[in-house]
């Protein structure tokens, strides 16, 4: 780990205080307790401006996949920003590393998904996946075919079209979105089906309530239908058996593209590259990955497209025409370099099977917190779960909102030397992919302590 020594953390607390505006801010309490500082790190720790350290246990965000401070992956940012640290992509430029990676994606992909654009993270790799299809229809001259379907609690990005395709309400609260293009259709959660209701009948409700929104929108107005093959912000939830194949073959019955959403659940999650073939058996027409791509180390994010789009959208339009679409940072090149040293280091290491099996002991050990009295649900699969915590584990009933029962295990989590991410009733965990045997006991023993210490504050306080 580094040295912090010279830098006064409570000028940097006051300064981030009164000039950082952050994501997801609760201001009630941000303009009072500011932020706590992140100064250091290694492999699964991330240590506080303080010097306390704490076990990573969401991975910075979903995303620092093979862990903190490899020092090869410095060294090939730094390579790279001595040979050539930026050139734009438009036109016909390019840089070895934006070439390299996206033959890499394309030969990691599923199918025929061998053409990659790249932007700067997972909303604009969704975004450009929409003006992306809209301008294909064009081409086509299917013109009317516009209107986007997704799902609710589907969570897609932040960016203005890629929040109105997301489907968590309460991220639209006070904000304004697009609902003219935008259609949501219920989510496949398992959990929350009636008690009467069987899992296959389930899988049949949800499946059919796609075909009847595209019915209803009219199939030649819809364009695309947004997955994300776990969903994760909505909840680390896991459709029925079957539903991603059911879904896909209903999108194309109706000549919808399916644009599988694998910001999160790419690079190593499952314990796969993709998750989509390997995982739920799809090849689906379009991939959008992020996070894990850099193992979070830079900023980038990628649309992979099919053979049959690509070969539509490079068609020229007219005489001089272009394709107008892209970013100043397309294909950067020291983003690049770190995505290509990020999977060397993950096919080296064997990650992905490390994941498959220290993934298996994770969620086995996860799964064991059933037994306590306000936990609902445990859901996920290898290093992406999430806890359901009830009032009412018969009635599924959840406790007060006022509680605010994720975040007070999350309090109690970093108290104890854990970070867990609270939404709402829930806590979700999604650790660097190098966890170990004792890295995982100690992550689970820590959040049983601290449900059960959350627990007993809620009895005392009169919430349970």
């Amino acid at each position: 780990m580094s040295n912090n020594k010279n830098i006064d953390m409570k000028t940097v607390w006051q300064q981030d205080k009164d000039h950082y505006i952050h994501p997801w801010t609760d201001f009630s309490t941000f303009k009072e307790t500011g932020s706590m500082i992140l100064a250091d790190s290694d492999n699964v720790h991330v240590k506080d401006g303080e010097g306390r350290e704490y076990l990573d246990g969401i991975g910075g965000l979903w995303c620092v996949n093979i862990g903190y401070a490899r020092k090869e992956m410095a060294e090939a940012i730094a390579d790279q920003i001595m040979k050539i640290p930026y050139y734009s992509s438009f036109g016909h430029h390019t840089t070895i590393p934006a070439a390299q990676l996206a033959a890499k994606l394309a030969e990691l992909a599923p199918g025929n998904l061998n053409h990659v654009f790249y932007g700067c993270g997972g909303s604009v790799a969704n975004d450009t996946a929409v003006r992306m299809i809209h301008f294909y229809f064009n081409q086509l001259g299917k013109k009317s075919k516009k209107k986007i379907i997704s799902r609710i609690d589907g969570y897609h990005g932040s960016t203005y079209m890629a929040m109105s395709i997301t489907g968590v309400k309460f991220d639209h609260i006070g904000f304004d979105i697009e609902e003219e293009l935008v259609h949501h259709i219920s989510c496949p959660n398992p959990y929350r089906r009636p008690a009467e209701q069987s899992i296959e009948a389930f899988c049949d409700e949800k499946v059919q309530e796609l075909e009847d929104k595209i019915l209803e929108l009219g199939p030649d107005n819809v364009a695309m239908f947004f997955a994300e093959p776990i969903m994760g912000a909505g909840g680390v939830i896991v459709p029925p058996k079957g539903y991603h194949k059911r879904t896909l073959d209903v999108c194309h019955k109706y000549g919808v593209l399916y644009v599988s959403d694998e910001v999160v659940t790419a690079f190593g999650r499952l314990g796969h590259m993709f998750a989509s073939e390997d995982e739920f058996g799809i090849v689906p027409d379009m991939i959008t990955c992020a996070k894990g791509l850099t193992s979070g180390y830079l900023p980038l994010g990628a649309t992979i497209i099919s053979d049959e789009i690509y070969d539509v959208i490079s068609k020229p339009q007219a005489d001089g025409a272009l394709f107008t679409h892209g970013y100043t940072y397309s294909g950067h090149p020291v983003s690049c370099a770190a995505g290509i040293k990020n999977i060397e280091i993950m096919e080296r290491e064997n990650i992905c099977g490390h994941v498959k099996d220290m993934g298996a002991y994770f969620e086995e050990q996860v799964k064991g917190l059933i037994d306590l009295p306000i936990v609902g649900d445990v859901r996920g699969r290898k290093f992406m779960m999430c806890l359901e915590n009830v009032a009412n584990k018969e009635t599924k009933e959840l406790i007060d909102p006022d509680a605010k029962v994720g975040n007070r295990i999350a309090d109690h989590c970093q108290a104890r030397g854990l970070i867990v991410r609270p939404l709402a009733h829930m806590n979700v965990l999604s650790p660097p992919l190098t966890l170990t045997k004792e890295n995982i006991d100690f992550l689970v023993a820590t959040l049983r302590e601290s449900i059960e210490a959350t627990t007993a504050d809620l009895q005392q306080e009169g919430f349970l």
